[in-house]
């Protein structure tokens, strides 16, 4: 991996040159927060934001997609017939995403790209998209993801790494997708021999503000048994409070859950697809009108329970979590997915308790 020198100048005039080449994608303040937007000519992301209210998720994986359009007119050629409406997938770059929101991607592939099933719709997006970090030197207070399996400066999942330098960025090139970006926006010029050790002293300084952590040493060991049935000691106290409003699904960028419904207008009509949530009363209803989680604790015991045993179980690559703390700043009623990780990972069956430990 080579580390290149990026004068603020220089990056400008390379987001205008990349502007004809492929879709750019970043950072817009919208009134008091963040979020990722399509850049208008000319526009450009502010890299000054400390993170979006909501990750970047939505780029590969649209809150609201159509998967197909259909016709019932029996005159019409496409009449009961599902296809698949154009989409645009030019090549696009995602500038100044961070390490944790990058890494929620791989995270996520897991799901969509299995050896029974690839997902078209989110892979052909993944495969358009070029993503260019941003490494996080000033991490929030309720950030975690060194303990999460991520980082402020992890560039496991990008393709480029931009860390702040004075008046630009040493940009660390990850791979061949993102030396091609470097290229066509005129970034190469050498950073020079001290710019890897400037790199890692930089990621030093940002992991020791970090003042929080979640424990996971325990959590594959646990008897998924022992945890489902831990009501008293988690999933009571957590569900009390909870209110089902779904704000830490959507503000998750590891959170995948959908449902599909056709809509019809007339004669013609599309399927689509749209964020769901675990979390929502109706989300697990059967068509019988059965619902195995009718109740608060129920669900919000799925939610942890599929985070943090669920899928370190069947994946064993950790929790799927990356530690953004986007719902613990965003819950509404304070409740705090470092409590719940560091109770299931201490909990004792014999004893029916856990050693409860703050963020």
């Amino acid at each position: 991996m080579k580390v290149i020198q990026i004068k603020q100048s220089e990056l400008d005039a390379g987001l205008e040159k990349l502007e004809s080449a492929c879709r750019l994608i970043g950072p817009v303040k919208e009134k008091n927060y963040h979020l990722f937007k399509t850049l208008e000519s000319g526009q450009k992301p502010d890299l000054e934001y400390i993170n979006t209210r909501l990750s970047a998720k939505s780029v590969l994986y649209p809150q609201s997609e159509v998967m197909f359009e259909f016709s019932l007119d029996k005159n019409d050629e496409q009449y009961a017939v599902l296809r698949e409406p154009e989409k645009d997938r030019t090549p696009r770059a995602v500038i100044g995403i961070r390490p944790c929101d990058a890494d929620a991607y791989k995270v996520c592939r897991r799901n969509f790209d299995t050896e029974e099933y690839q997902d078209p719709y989110w892979l052909k997006n993944y495969e358009a998209t070029t993503l260019v970090g941003l490494a996080c030197s000033n991490p929030c207070p309720t950030c975690f993801c060194t303990s999460a399996g991520s980082g402020p400066f992890s560039d496991k999942n990008l393709d480029i790494l931009l860390v702040d330098n004075n008046d630009g960025y040493l940009a660390r090139i990850v791979t061949d997708k993102g030396e091609k970006l470097a290229a066509s926006a005129g970034w190469n010029t050498d950073a020079g021999s001290d710019a890897e050790a400037a790199i890692e002293k930089s990621r030093d300084q940002a992991e020791s503000k970090i003042r929080s952590a979640v424990a996971t040493d325990n959590l594959e060991k646990q008897s998924l048994i022992d945890l489902y049935e831990a009501e008293s000691a988690i999933w009571e106290p957590e569900g009390f409070a909870c209110i089902n409003c779904g704000t830490c699904t959507y503000a998750c960028p590891t959170c995948w859950c959908f449902d599909v419904q056709d809509e019809t207008y007339g004669k013609s009509g599309v399927r689509m697809r749209n964020w769901d949530s675990c979390m929502y009363p109706l989300f697990s209803v059967h068509a019988s009108g059965h619902n195995p989680r009718d109740t608060k604790i129920a669900r919000i015991r799925q939610r942890f329970m599929h985070k943090l045993k669920y899928y370190v179980d069947k994946y064993e690559k950790g929790i799927q979590c990356t530690g953004c703390g986007r719902c613990v700043r965003l819950c509404p009623v304070s409740i705090d997915i470092r409590r719940v990780c560091n109770k299931m990972n201490s909990y004792n069956p014999e004893t029916c308790s856990c050693e409860i430990t703050s963020g």
